[in-house]
């Protein structure tokens, strides 16, 4: 939108941001009536999404995930291990989703975000059910050692659709995610090649960095349904205003890995559910392309 060319024009502006503020529903719903959103999107389409690998240098693997103005830093951090007696060949992974005051101006200091332990759950869960990572993959030495992996994701911006942001960005980082190269020392233990000179002073358990084979790779998309509208990828405006969300997650085979409904009103026909399907599948085309173009990045740097 272009400056007010008078005094007229920006009277104009003035009244229409109040009404936007008083009467947020009402504002939304004159848009919704052509079938547009205020920022100017189709009501299917997601915002801008970019992703950047290597965002954090220290960690094993992380990337910086943008949907719109939401933001996401995730990074993973490998520690040796003693495996648990149930899973002797397993390693294991933990998550973790934070959400520090500067994310968003209702996130108080010293105030847990509401937000924060439920999201990580859903990432736990999602990333679990998926089996997008076979934690066979993270054992060492059957019993003895095996991996333990750290992945965090941080709220740099909250602007809505917080959990694909953070799913988004958590699945990148994996992905660029390089398991660092260990050796057994004289005593038996596991050592961390680059914390050995890189020596290896006996057999390497493996010789090199390697990548993990990730498989059935997640993707998600949240919509809002309103009356008989359904909203892609919803600002945090959108969600304060219209309160039924669904998050559909589908494989990278467009397999069905979890719907998630939170409150609101109840779903009266299958219709809607079966559209937010449909909306995921191109949204995962599009993020299963982001993605890749990301890491061709990284191949070239």
């Amino acid at each position: 939108m272009g400056l007010p060319d008078a005094p007229g024009d920006l009277s104009s502006e003035m009244e229409v941001d109040a009404f936007r503020r008083l009467f947020p529903l009402q504002f939304y719903e004159r848009h919704l009536a052509e079938s547009i959103r205020p920022d100017g999107r189709p009501l299917g389409r997601a915002r801008d999404t970019t992703i950047a690998l290597g965002a954090v240098a220290s960690a094993d693997g992380s990337a910086l995930a943008k949907i719109g103005s939401t933001t996401m830093l995730a990074a993973v951090k490998m520690e040796v291990m003693t495996p648990s007696m149930e899973s002797p060949d397993e390693g294991c992974i933990a998550i973790d989703f934070h959400m520090p005051p500067i994310c968003s101006p209702i996130v108080r200091p010293g105030r847990p975000a509401e937000a924060a332990p439920v999201v990580s759950k859903q990432l736990s869960d999602t990333i679990s059910s998926s089996g997008m990572i076979n934690l066979k993959e993270l054992s060492l030495v059957s019993g003895k050692a095996a991996w333990m992996a750290y992945l965090d994701i941080y709220c740099l911006d909250a602007d809505g659709a917080l959990f694909d942001a953070a799913l988004l960005s958590a699945v990148a980082a994996l992905f660029h995610l390089q398991i660092p190269a260990v050796s057994l020392n004289d005593d038996g233990k596991i050592v961390v090649s680059e914390e050995d000179g890189g020596k290896l002073e006996k057999e390497p358990v493996n010789k090199e960095k390697r990548k993990l084979t990730l498989r059935s790779i997640p993707f998600s998309l949240t919509c809002i349904l309103h009356k008989n509208y359904i909203l892609a990828d919803p600002t945090s405006e959108e969600e304060a205003i219209m309160e039924t969300l669904v998050t559909v997650v589908l494989d990278s085979s467009s397999q069905l890995i979890s719907l998630y409904k939170p409150g609101g009103a109840v779903l009266a026909y299958t219709s809607a559910v079966q559209d937010c399907i449909a909306l995921t599948r191109q949204r995962l085309r599009e993020l299963q392309k982001i993605l890749d173009e990301a890491n061709s990045g990284m191949e070239v740097d």
